[in-house]
């Protein structure tokens, strides 16, 4: 399944386009549905993604030495929420490392808020509407207006399945979320998404014996 010998387990959880090597990359996607949704990108023909239920690992309690899980978060439900960080505290070893980054809703919020109440044209996802960068009409990732890119990251881009977002996160909800479960975050920060978009919160958290 994987090149890692046992002690040293790293998963990466939603991998989407981003697998990466030395991790059991994890995804709703197959391999050949991964190729068809991102067409720009290479991606080797022989890389394993697994399709494992993420509230249900198929691994033994305290094994895992990592788990990575980028701009996924967001995507599940209140209860899945819940579902999936008890399930993180499972599988990791003590001193097992959860790192993982989310949108700042906070400040998606207060930009939101600032933006322009200038809407243009009702969503679509064809190719054409895609390669243009469509954005209810705006035709850019640009945050000045509500009606565009801002509304896709409030609410997910809604183009697939696994695209709602549906729920949310700031800094001092996951300080008191991680420190409930016994988790001590070694380290967060913040960044922009694709280097100009919105603002995404990153942590490292240890998990305490």
């Amino acid at each position: 399944m994987s090149e890692n010998p046992i002690e040293d387990i790293r998963l990466n959880l939603g991998c989407a386009s981003r697998p990466l090597p030395g991790y059991v990359n994890i995804d709703l996607d197959t391999l050949e549905e991964m190729k068809a949704r991102y067409p720009n990108l290479t991606i080797p023909d022989d890389l394993e993604i697994f399709q494992y239920d993420i509230f249900n690992l198929p691994y033994p309690d305290g094994s895992v030495s990592e788990v990575r899980c980028d701009s996924m978060l967001e995507h599940l439900s209140f209860r899945e929420e819940k579902k999936f960080f008890h399930e993180m505290k499972r599988v990791l070893k003590p001193g097992g490392l959860l790192v993982f980054s989310v949108p700042d809703f906070e400040d998606l919020v207060k930009n939101w808020l600032a933006a322009e109440d200038d809407w243009r044209d009702f969503y679509r996802d064809d190719p054409e509407a895609i390669a243009r960068q469509h954005w209810f009409g705006q035709y850019s990732y640009s945050t000045k207006t509500r009606w565009g890119y801002m509304t896709a990251s409030l609410y997910g881009p809604q183009n697939s399945e696994g695209q709602f977002h549906k729920n949310c996160y700031t800094e001092k909800k996951l300080r008191a979320l991680l420190a409930q479960l016994g988790f001590r975050i070694v380290e967060l920060s913040f960044f922009n998404w694709k280097g100009d978009r919105d603002r995404m919160i990153h942590i490292r958290a240890e998990k305490q014996e």
